[in-house]
């Protein structure tokens, strides 16, 4: 009976210890030298799965000078899984735990799996609400009010945005909310406060992700600014830990404010930044919680792409 050549089997057990123990880029470069793909190969694969990472990142992964970080990487990381034949979610999972380990704090309160999962299904409401990629809106500045209700619970969000057009014809813009682990985005709502109505709004269970559609009562041109405000009735979920807002490239000023009820105050709060879904957390800096408004809040000048958050500890 033949018997398969020694290097094949040296790759696979290669393979097999680098999926157990990692890292990351360890597990990559050996997967991909135990299929016996070149780069050029994994990237024509990743295209037909509607994903596009060029080869010189495709390099940088295995050798560890970058790590995947933006959503469209981490799509990619799920697609090499099934190009690879590896099992479900042991890249993604060797991604997280070399986030962990660069840094002591606290790990995203969602799981990586769901990040990944939020946004292909963001991809899907967006496609139903005939939303393109680029919204043709600038963002200038943008505050968000979180409420946390009695029983810890994320009950609402407000939010106010100040935008700048830069394309003419526009007239909406898509919300979009991302409730707690648990949420039910069927039973939430959406108010439309200030400059704008509820148009179609869209949601998916499993992941508790909403969008709805904000009717402006114009058209804007380029060069245009305009100002709105709106909100989300929650309180689907359970007990809420953190919020985080992702930014996609550049942009204005953010600012966060996060109030507790008299009953449900936490006994400790901090703000922190990540560079990406994947990356460890930094900057974090612990928040006063002030007295008569039991709040605690974050102003940034100047956003940067990657998430802004604020995080609380319950007794």
């Amino acid at each position: 009976m033949p018997h398969a050549p020694q290097h094949v089997d040296v790759a696979s057990a290669e393979l097999d210890a680098a999926l157990r123990k990692g890292p990351f880029h360890v597990a990559l470069r050996a997967a991909i030298a135990a299929r016996g793909l070149p780069l050029q190969r994994v990237q024509h694969h990743l295209s037909r799965h509607g994903v596009k990472v060029g080869v010189t990142s495709l390099s940088y992964w295995q050798q560890g000078a970058r790590r995947p970080q933006r959503p469209e990487s981490l799509r990619a990381v799920r697609a090499l899984e099934e190009i690879l034949a590896l099992p479900e979610e042991s890249l993604i999972r060797l991604l997280a735990e070399s986030g962990r380990s660069a840094s002591g704090l606290r790990p995203p309160a969602r799981s990586y799996r769901s990040l990944v999962e939020a946004s292909g299904v963001l991809d899907q409401l967006l496609a139903e609400l005939g939303c393109p990629p680029d919204g043709g809106l600038h963002t200038l500045g943008h505050h968000e009010r979180l409420r946390i209700g009695y029983r810890r619970e994320l009950a609402e969000r407000e939010s106010h945005h100040i935008v700048r057009a830069h394309r003419d014809g526009i007239d909406r813009f898509v919300a979009v909310h991302h409730g707690d682990r648990g949420a039910a985005p069927e039973r939430m709502r959406v108010h439309a406060l200030e400059n704008c109505r509820t148009g179609l709004v869209r949601w998916h269970r499993d992941t508790g992700v909403l969008a709805a559609e904000l009717l402006f009562d114009t058209r804007l041109r380029a060069g245009d600014t305009f100002l709105f405000r709106y909100g989300v009735e929650d309180g689907t979920a359970g007990v809420s830990r953190e919020y985080v807002r992702g930014f996609d490239s550049p942009g204005g000023q953010y600012a966060l404010q996060v109030c507790f009820d008299a009953a449900a105050l936490p006994v400790r709060c901090h703000r922190f930044v990540q560079h990406s879904a994947a990356a460890p957390r930094s900057g974090c800096q612990d928040l006063e919680l002030s007295g008569r408004h039991r709040s605690v809040h974050l102003v940034e000048p100047r956003v940067r792409s990657g998430f802004l958050g604020i995080g609380w500890d319950w007794e």
